[in-house]
């Protein structure tokens, strides 16, 4: 096919033959079979579409599925599963309480994951802007943006923890293994104690061991008071040399300029791996998401050759059946798996909303909720076979060593490291799955923040996404040094215990009723229809579970929530009542953004006040997927769209031609000086 200067057809090459036609206005013409297929192989090879170009050129994908998958997975399986789930586990009868576990799994972590991943694919919209679906309620994309943006500032301080323990372990020996250090105390342990504990007596700090019948009353409580205080060498290297802990939240202290290096180091990984979007993204989840199930298989078979790991794996397994009767129990499995999926932080819609349209987000979701939590049980096998050496160790009960958070990944699990032979390479292998484990949420959470900015103002920074991007992770860092503080650890519990606790149960709820009552359940489930040909199986299951049981139990953890809410404790420390009322103002800055959003989209709108709050309960016009042919499947309103998936000669997304030109609408193709416009059946291209 050739042109002139002007644009217009000269001629047109169908193999070694020519045809040439004389230019006349535009009309259905005839043409002759081609002897070879001038299709472009995009129109006809969906997976070769679906590899090599991006379906929204404008936001882009996923490279793959399999991205996409890693990436939630690597989102969802995070430091919770770790060092919360198997404390969790034997701390509500073992094995019973898988049963609640699952349970809460099924009516409430796979639902709202389900829903947050096909909202987010269906609309390929970020946290805020997807609310045209119910712009009254847009606060909820606020909320979850500044929930994410709390959650990002703390988060990466306990991957510069990881990262200062990575590094101390490239020794021969580790710094944590003895107290013959400078900051250690006379509380140190020095000595082993298992012997005389297992004679019911008390080891002085000269190393003897003294029994209750060799001395009076008042020393042997004296003892008794000392035994108390003992603290073990890597309790003392955390405290005391990494933290340099103050005595509690009034006192912030000075700077600790190594875990602020170490946190600026964090955060610059955290850039580069996000440069480019999801497509840098997409090639690090590789490592982050699979590695860390690699170094659990390998200190599972470690510690599964140490004495005393099987009490320790019995301790976590041995079913107490009578604890089903306590609602704490029940209370917990949902909480946990609450917090364990992440819904309701922005991050699943976000990830989903860089899906194709036709991506089946049905067996993704089903494939990361499980995956997540049989990640969570076999992270059990692996620590509890580690405590149960260090019971051994030590010569006492398993529930004398067991903990969780920090105190596990800092302090419980370092001591018994450094008790096995080639200790630093155990030790390095921890911490570096630590660190992957915390980075692939922290990806996800930052791609959250920048995503929300950049889908608010696309014109002006789609193209400027690197800069959004150091701007956030800037900023973020810059309130992170806040946490690099002596008392910063003060501070990080606190952010931990009130920044996505109540707060992410109410975005939940509210997002729950939005979708389900006031968009309507049914439709949703038909949008649900059009992205995977076929409505979730089975249909009246999922449209009984978003209207009433899901919206019920979320509830039901927002009491249980409320009325176990105590005040916030570090170790010994108990916060003052001036700290927790801190940790409810955290809560609900991210909450407070639902009402505000809300007033101020009725003050602004037109009419009187119900007609507004009617008006803007109701989709806007723009709602519905991203692209317009996918628009036209959905029968979604027509709206101008930049995105071209084809690139043929003035290509027509409906298929009619000009609205004003009726001819054309009647013909297969016609011919003018702007080009060839084609009419291609859907059903004959599959595309």
């Amino acid at each position: 096919m050739s042109q002139d200067k002007f644009g217009r057809l000269n001629a047109i090459q169908w193999s070694n033959e020519k045809y040439n036609f004389q230019l006349l206005q535009p009309k259905a013409i005839a043409m002759p079979a081609p002897s070879i297929n001038i299709i472009p192989d995009l129109m006809i090879d969906n997976k070769k579409l679906q590899v090599t170009v991006d379906e929204n050129k404008e936001r882009g994908n996923w490279s793959n599925g399999i991205e996409f998958l890693l990436s939630c997975l690597s989102y969802a399986v995070g430091l919770g599963n770790i060092w919360r789930f198997p404390y969790l586990c034997y701390r509500n009868g073992g094995g019973a309480f898988l049963i609640p576990y699952v349970i809460m799994l099924i009516f409430v972590g796979l639902p709202l994951f389900f829903l947050e991943l096909s909202f987010g694919q269906y609309a390929s919209e970020g946290p805020i802007t997807i609310w045209k679906i119910s712009p009254l309620f847009q606060g909820i994309g606020y909320a979850m943006f500044l929930m994410s943006t709390l959650v990002g500032i703390y988060y990466n301080m306990i991957l510069a923890w990881a990262l200062f323990y990575l590094i101390s372990s490239l020794r021969s020996i580790l710094p944590w293994s003895s107290c013959d250090n400078w900051w250690n105390t006379i509380a140190c342990q020095k000595f082993d104690v298992k012997n005389c504990t297992a004679m019911h007596g008390i080891l002085s700090e000269n190393g003897t061991c003294i029994l209750r019948y060799q001395v009076s009353n008042a020393t042997w409580e004296s003892l008794q008071t000392s035994a108390s205080k003992a603290k073990t060498a890597s309790d003392e290297y955390f405290h005391n040399f990494v933290l340099d802990i103050t005595e509690g939240l009034h006192d912030l202290g000075g700077m600790r300029w190594e875990l602020a290096l170490c946190l600026l180091v964090c955060w610059c990984f955290v850039f580069l791996c996000l440069l480019k979007g999801v497509k840098s993204m997409g090639k690090v989840v590789y490592f982050t998401a699979l590695f860390p199930y690699l170094v659990l298989t390998i200190l599972l078979i470690r510690g599964l050759t140490l004495n005393g790991s099987m009490e320790g794996i019995m301790f976590y397994l041995t079913p107490e059946w009578h604890r089903l009767k306590e609602a704490r129990v029940w209370g917990d499995a949902a909480m946990q798996i609450f917090f364990s999926l992440s819904p309701c932080w922005g991050g699943l819609i976000t990830l989903a909303s860089y899906n194709r349209f036709h991506n089946n987000c049905y067996k993704d979701a089903l494939f990361i909720v499980f995956g997540n939590c049989s990640t969570s049980f076999f992270a059990g096998f692996v620590i509890f076979s580690i405590v149960g050496f260090m019971a051994h160790e030590l010569g006492v009960s398993v529930n004398e060593v067991a903990a969780q958070g920090a105190g596990l990944a800092f302090v419980a699990y370092p001591e018994a490291v450094a008790r096995l032979p080639v200790s630093p390479l155990w030790s390095f292998l921890f911490f570096l799955m630590l660190m992957t484990l915390g980075l692939g949420t922290q990806f996800t959470i930052v791609e959250t923040v920048v995503t929300t900015i950049v889908d608010t103002w696309p014109e002006k920074l789609q193209r400027r996404k690197p800069w959004v991007l150091a701007s956030a992770c800037g900023v973020m860092f810059a309130f992170g040094l806040l946490i690099c503080t002596k008392g910063g650890m003060y501070l990080l519990q606190l952010m931990d215990n009130y920044a996505a606790s109540f707060s992410a149960l109410l975005i939940g709820l509210i997002e729950v009723v939005v979708i389900s009552w006031v968009y309507g359940i049914e439709r949703f489930l038909a949008d649900i229809k059009v992205m995977l040909g076929k409505y979730p199986y089975p249909y009246q299951y999922w449209r009984i579970l978003y209207r009433f049981v899901v919206p019920f139990l979320i509830m039901f953890i927002l009491v249980f929530t409320w009325v176990d809410m105590r005040p916030t404790e570090y170790g010994d420390y108990v916060f003052p009542s001036w700290a927790t009322g801190m940790g409810w103002a955290l809560s609900l800055f991210s909450v407070s953004a639902i009402p505000i959003a809300a007033i101020y989209k009725v003050y602004n709108a037109d009419g009187d006040i119900w007609m507004r709050i009617t008006t803007l309960m109701k989709p806007t016009a723009d709602w519905g997927p991203k692209l317009q042919h996918h628009r036209v499947e959905s029968h979604a309103p027509k709206h101008t769209d930049s995105q071209v998936p084809l690139t043929l000669p003035n290509y027509d997304p409906d298929g009619f031609g000009d609205d004003n030109d009726s001819d054309s609408k009647n013909s297969d193709g016609y011919f003018s000086t702007e080009g060839l416009h084609m009419t291609i059946p859907v059903r004959e291209t599959g595309l």
